[in-house]
C-alpha cells in the first residue's frame, strides 16, 4: 500500500493533511491516469462534512485544468457515485467522504469507468505521478478547459433506480432509520415513503460538524432505542457516505453484516440466483456464519479486509454476494459496490417474500463470541507488528490454546494509527482477557 493511498482512497484531516492543494494535485492526476489524457466528463460527489466543499472545489479544478468536465451532484451516497458514474457514461467517478470517520477527516475515494473502485496498481501510478512531483504535460487552453456542471436530479435517478431493481411495496412497514447526518439524510427517509412505508428517521439535520457524531452504523444504539420506542418492523442505520448498513430487528437486536449475509445468501440460493452457491466474506467474518452457510451448501470465499478486494474476488469467480461484518454488502447485480440503502431494501423484501419477521431471519446465524481490541501505536510502526519476536510469539501461543475452537487476528487499520486485535471462540471473558493482553503488548512495544 502507498504512502497516500489507504485501504479506502486518501484520506486525512481536513486542510491540514488532505488540504485542497492535495486534492487539486490528485484531481489532475487521478483524472489523468484514469482517463488516458481523453476528453470526457468525471461525476463528483461529497458528503455533508464542512470540508467537503472546499476539496469539491480543489478537485473539480483539477479535473478541469486537464480538460475534463465535472458533474457535480452534490450530497450523495458513496454507491450512488457508482451507478451514476456509470449511467451518465463518465470517464471516472470521485466520492469526498471520510466514511465514518469524525467530521474533521475528509477523503478521496475514485471509481473507474464500469463504477469499481480502483486496483492497488492504478493508485501506485497515481502515487507515483504525486510523491515523485512528475509534471502532467497536459494544459488546455481557450474551450478546451474543462466546465462545470450541477446535475439536480441525481438523487432522483438513483433512487428511481433501486426502486425500479428492488420492486417492493412498504405498505403497513414502519421502518425506524438513523441517517447519521450523513449523505443518505435526505434520499433515506424519501425512498421508504416513495415505496409506500412508514418512516421514522433521526439525525437528518447535518450542520457540517455531527456527521457520525455519536449517531449511524457506528452508534447503532440509537436505532435500536428507535426501533423498540415505535414498535418499528426494521431499524437500519447508515454510515457516512451510506454505503454500510446496520440493521436492527424488532427486538432490537443487531442484524450485522455476517447475519446479513446468511439472510440474503439463503434467499438467493432458493431464487435460483446465487451464483456458485459461493457468498464472499472478510477474515473478520465471525465462524457462526461459516457454519450456518456450511449447513446449506453455501461455500464461503475469505478475502483480506476491505469491500475492494471482496470485489475483486467476486469479479474473479462471477459472484453476486458479498459484504463485511461491518456492514459492507455489495449485491454485484444491484451495484459495484457496497450499498446501504440497497441493502436495507433487500432485507425489507426478504421480509416481505418469506412473510418473516426480522428477528427470525436474525436468528439463523449463532455467532461464536469475538472481541475486538485496538492497540494504538505509532503510525510509522503499524504495520511492522509481526517484526517483534515477543508479538508473534505471543499469538503463536495463543492459537495454540485454541486447538481449532476460536480464531486470532491482528491486522493494521487503513486509516489510523491502531492494530486491531481480534480473537474468536466459545468464552467470552477468556478471548476479552487475551485479546486485551496482547494488545497492551503491541502497545508497549509499538507505541
Amino acid at each position: 500500500m502507498g504512502k497516500l493511498f489507504g485501504t479506502d482512497g486518501v484520506r486525512g484531516v481536513a486542510n491540514i493533511e488532505l488540504t485542497p492543494e492535495l486534492a487539486y494535485e490528485i484531481g489532475r492526476a487521478g483524472g489523468f491516469v484514469l482517463t488516458h489524457g481523453n476528453r470526457g466528463k468525471v461525476v463528483v460527489g461529497k458528503d455533508t462534512r464542512a470540508s467537503s466543499d472546499m476539496l469539491e472545489a480543489a478537485i473539480s479544478a483539477g479535473l478541469c485544468s486537464i480538460g475534463l468536465d465535472v458533474i457535480q451532484v452534490g450530497i450523495i451516497p458513496t454507491p450512488a457515485v457508482a451507478y451514476l458514474t456509470r449511467r451518465y457514461n463518465a470517464l471516472a467517478g470521485v466520492v469526498i467522504s471520510a466514511s465514518h470517520n469524525p467530521y474533521e477527516y475528509n477523503g478521496i475515494k475514485f471509481f473507474s469507468a464500469d463504477g469499481y473502485k480502483l486496483p492497488d496498481e492504478i493508485e501506485d501510478e497515481i502515487e507515483d505521478i504525486l510523491l515523485n512531483n512528475k509534471s502532467i504535460e497536459l494544459r488546455p487552453i481557450k474551450n478546451s478547459i474543462g466546465r462545470i456542471y450541477f446535475e439536480n436530479n441525481a438523487p432522483t435517478h438513483y433512487k428511481e433506480y433501486l426502486k425500479e431493481k428492488i420492486g417492493i411495496d412498504l405498505k403497513g412497514y414502519k421502518i425506524a432509520m438513523d441517517c447519521g447526518n450523513g449523505a443518505l439524510y435526505k434520499i433515506g427517509p424519501e425512498i421508504i415513503r416513495e415505496l409506500n412505508g412508514d418512516v421514522i428517521a433521526i439525525n437528518t439535520e447535518p450542520d457540517g460538524t455531527n456527521i457520525n457524531n455519536n449517531c449511524g452504523s457506528t452508534n447503532p444504539h440509537l436505532a435500536q432505542q428507535l426501533v423498540l420506542d415505535t414498535n418499528a418492523d426494521l431499524g437500519i442505520s447508515f454510515d457516512g457516505d451510506g454505503d454500510r448498513i446496520i440493521a436492527i430487528d424488532e427486538k432490537g437486536r443487531i442484524i450485522d453484516g455476517d447475519h446479513l449475509l446468511a439472510i440474503c445468501g439463503r434467499f438467493l440460493k432458493k431464487q435460483n440466483h446465487l451464483n456458485g452457491n459461493t457468498i464472499v466474506a472478510t477474515v473478520m467474518s465471525n465462524m457462526g456464519l461459516e457454519v450456518f452457510l456450511s449447513q446449506n451448501e453455501i461455500n464461503l470465499l475469505r478475502t483480506p479486509v476491505g469491500d475492494r478486494y471482496i470485489i475483486e474476488e467476486m469479479k474473479k469467480g462471477n459472484y453476486v454476494l458479498g459484504g463485511e461484518q461491518s456492514g459492507h454488502i455489495i449485491f454485484m447485480d444491484l451495484n459495484t459496490t457496497g450499498d446501504g440503502l440497497a441493502t436495507g431494501l433487500q432485507l425489507l423484501k426478504i421480509m416481505i417474500k418469506e412473510n418473516e419477521k426480522a428477528s427470525s431471519l436474525n436468528d439463523l446465524v449463532e455467532n461464536l463470541p469475538q472481541v475486538l481490541i485496538n492497540a494504538r501505536v505509532k503510525p510509522e510502526n503499524k504495520n511492522k507488528f509481526l517484526d517483534f519476536p515477543e508479538i508473534e510469539n505471543a499469538i503463536k501461543e495463543l492459537e495454540k490454546k485454541f486447538r481449532g475452537t476460536g480464531r486470532v487476528l491482528i491486522r493494521p487499520s487503513g486509516t489510523e494509527p491502531l492494530v486491531r486485535v481480534m480473537i474468536e471462540g466459545k468464552d467470552y471473558d477468556w478471548i476479552k482477557k487475551e485479546a486485551e493482553n496482547l494488545a497492551l503488548l503491541i502497545e508497549e512495544i509499538l507505541l
